[in-house]
This record gives C-alpha cells, sequence and structure tokens, in this order.
C-alpha cells in the first residue's frame, strides 16, 4: 500500500513539474517612448538672454 501512495505522489509531482516547465513566459513589452530632451529650453532661454543684453546695452 505504501509503494502505491509514493508511486503515485511522485508521478504527481513528475506530471506537475513538466507542466509547469511548459508555461511560456510573457512578451517583453515595448520600451517607454522616449521624454523630452535636455536641451529642450536652452534655445529659447538664449534667445532671451540675448534680447535682454541687447536692451540693456543699447538702450535708448
Amino acid at each position: 500500500m505504501k509503494k502505491k501512495y509514493y508511486t503515485t505522489l511522485i508521478l504527481t509531482f513528475l506530471l506537475v513539474a513538466a507542466f509547469n516547465a511548459q508555461v511560456v513566459p510573457p512578451p517583453v513589452p515595448p520600451p517607454p517612448p522616449p521624454g523630452l530632451p535636455v536641451d529642450g529650453g536652452l534655445m529659447f532661454l538664449a534667445l532671451s538672454g540675448v534680447i535682454y543684453g541687447f536692451r540693456k546695452n543699447f538702450k535708448a
């Protein structure tokens, strides 16, 4: 009786392990979209500085 119990237990364990090993992992998600560039407002800042400097130096 014990031998039959152990055989059934081992077969059940092996079948569960074999079925669990067949699970396909989920696909890799796409990379996140790119963020804003680091120098996004740099041209606006430079233009503002040029205008400010021009108005300071050539004040009428």
